[in-house]
């Protein structure tokens, strides 16, 4: 994490990267989005990007939040898009991200989530996994960003 982290100020925008945009990035975009609204632009992108694995749809669902829309975007295809503040969710995003990044002022910050898909098991195991990575992240960004949210509806 960077040394500005935790601050009470909200960044006008906010991009989550990871390894696909399947899992990780998709479920901290659609938690900042339900924190906070319209107040900080956020989108999510990955360096290879992939279809939206199920299982993160399905746990984002069971606390109210709907990604069966989300369409993965690669980093690359982001264009001149230009963000406050990149958090990597996999180390290939945040090489990725260093890249990008090499002649701008964006602020760049590291949190190393494990990736849900590489657990093994049965159905309610692997949902577990993804469980733990939603809660994690819901912990990390409302610490991380600690305004007010917007209340819940």
């Amino acid at each position: 994490m960077s040394d500005h982290a935790y601050s009470d100020k909200l960044p006008g925008s906010v991009l989550f990267a990871c390894t696909h945009n399947s899992i990780r990035s998709v479920m901290a975009e659609n938690i900042m989005k339900s924190l906070y609204g319209h107040t900080v632009y956020v989108d999510s992108a990955g360096v290879r990007a992939q279809t939206v694995n199920p299982f993160a749809v399905e746990v984002l669902d069971e606390i109210g939040l709907d990604a069966s829309r989300h369409i993965a975007k690669n980093m690359d295809d982001l264009g001149d898009e230009s963000f406050d503040l990149i958090i990597s969710l996999s180390i290939d995003a945040h090489h990725k991200a260093e890249e990008m990044t090499r002649t701008t002022a964006t602020e760049l910050e590291f949190w190393n989530i494990i990736d849900p898909s590489v657990t093994e098991g049965n159905r309610e195991m692997r949902l577990n996994a993804f469980r733990h990575v939603r809660d994690d992240l819901y912990e990390k960004i409302k610490a991380r960003f600690r305004t007010v949210p917007l209340p819940e509806v």
